[in-house]
């Protein structure tokens, strides 16, 4: 055994070589020499395993094909692109919305060339980079003034110091949830430093509740959106019109926190109970925060609009410096919504929104194609179905709605669910998919159409994998 150790070759013999393989050359030569050691590193340990009985199997030939893909999978980068076939539109875990073709082109456009971020192009003097988005916001929703943050954790901070620090801010305990991550409501509300007047019951706040809390040290009225949490049953709230009147009457802002929010009507798919963004600045919230990232469909961004007053006292908060979006999120957020000046064309062109209003015919067809892609690139040693089944918005939108659909069942000879799910991790690009009753479906809802052969050559490279 010890004289294996001698056969084999050196890092700098492999390296020769090496470098020059498809997909391994325009890789930094640090990077590949440290991989190369490891890699050996690896073939010591299985010498002394007894893994190696001939010298021959050492040879930087013979090491080679394994050494490639050893090197090729380690210096992939750590954050890359997932195929996502869990039916879950918004899925925060796998990077939440996909953009659509125009944002995609401005962040391009953003990131390759100078921009006017904060540059006035009419006087030639500075300017503000909320300029880009403030009018088309208050177009699309009829708000007086608008700001854009980095997320709505940092929107609703912002509101409650800038409008309510060292005050109290009364809100139904009902709707002081945890949401994804251990991520609680209160405690954002409360490190902004406004004190919160919890009201009501779990279930059932009135208005006389917020109007019993009122009292000198009240700075505003608030509503918070539940996020994946519902209470049903016996259950009362009180709705923005009432608050409205209750803050008129004792000179109070109305906030209104709506987590995801929409700037597109879905009642029409079946989805109800999400008020559009424009309908509750129309009832009268004076401050509305909202996400950029969930059912909008664009990027990552907090977004607040409402009555101008608030709104310029949040814009010259010092905090807003370190919670401000960057030119990548402007350029994205800008093309968003100019989509939604024609709300048809953001259903067909936001792929959020398409992927949640795609009629059963549609899916159906294309969880055909799926299914046909995966019978041509495992052969006989496949079974494949399709089901209905059902997916889900996602992103703490609409958490009681399933959206239906059909679902392509996978089977493959020798395999079990749980070990095809895992070794669908490591392929290239990985699949995400989910299990149901030990059953191994794919949600083509979530996979766009030039992704169906994607997944399928996915399900070959792990099943070649767990039978080697």
């Amino acid at each position: 055994m010890s004289n294996l150790f001698r056969y084999l070759p050196s890092v700098d013999e492999v390296l020769s070589g090496l470098i020059k393989a498809e997909g391994i050359e325009d890789l930094p030569r640090p990077l590949v020499k440290d991989l190369v050691n490891e890699f050996l590193d690896i073939c010591r340990e299985e010498i002394r395993a007894g893994a190696f009985s001939e010298a021959g199997q050492l040879s930087a030939k013979a090491l080679s094909p394994r050494l490639t893909a050893y090197v090729r999978s380690k210096a992939r980068p750590h954050f890359r692109r997932v195929l996502n076939a869990t039916g879950v539109v918004i899925h925060t875990n796998l990077g939440r919305s996909l953009l659509a073709k125009p944002a995609i082109e401005a962040v391009t456009e953003a990131c390759a060339h100078y921009s006017n971020c904060e540059f006035d192009l009419a006087t030639g003097k500075r300017g503000s980079r909320y300029s880009h988005v403030e009018r088309i916001l208050c177009d699309i929703t009829g708000a007086e003034a608008a700001l854009v943050v980095n997320n709505n954790a940092a929107a609703v901070f912002i509101m409650l110091e800038t409008l309510a620090k060292g005050h109290e801010v009364i809100v139904s305990r009902g709707q002081l949830v945890e949401i994804g991550g251990s991520f609680r409501i209160p405690d954002v509300m409360a490190k902004s430093g406004a004190r919160l007047r919890e009201v009501g019951a779990t279930n059932r706040t009135h208005v006389h509740d917020y109007e019993n809390a009122i009292g000198d040290e009240t700075a505003a009225l608030m509503r918070v959106h539940t996020s994946n949490f519902r209470v049903v049953g016996f259950t009362k709230e009180v709705g923005l019109a009432e608050m409205r009147v209750l803050g008129d009457r004792y000179g109070l802002p109305v906030i209104e926190d709506l987590g995801s929010g929409t700037l597109y009507s879905l009642a029409g798919e079946g989805l109800l109970g999400e008020p559009t963004v424009q309908q509750v600045v129309a009832q009268g919230a004076d401050v509305v925060s909202f996400s950029g990232d969930k059912v909008l469909g664009g990027p990552q961004a907090g977004i607040i609009v409402g009555r101008k007053e608030y709104i310029d006292r949040i814009k010259k908060n010092p905090i807003n410096r370190a919670v401000r979006i960057d030119k990548m999120t402007l350029a994205a957020l800008e093309a968003t919504l100019r989509l939604y000046l024609d709300m048809d064309e953001a259903r067909r062109r936001i792929p959020t929104l398409n992927m949640i209003t795609s009629s059963p015919e549609a899916l159906k067809s294309k969880a055909r194609r799926l299914a046909e892609a995966v019978r041509e690139a495992l052969g006989d040693r496949v079974e494949v179905g399709m089901k209905k089944g059902f997916s889900r918005v996602g992103g703490g939108s609409f958490p009681e709605y399933d959206l239906p659909g059909t679902m392509v069942t996978v089977d493959i000879r020798g395999i079990t669910a749980q070990a095809l799910r895992g070794a669908l991790l490591d392929t290239d690009p990985p699949l995400v998919a989910r299990i149901e009753d030990d059953e191994f479906l794919l949600d083509p809802r979530t996979l766009g159409s030039s992704e169906l052969k994607l997944a399928a050559r996915a399900l070959e490279q792990a099943a070649d994998a767990l039978t080697e």
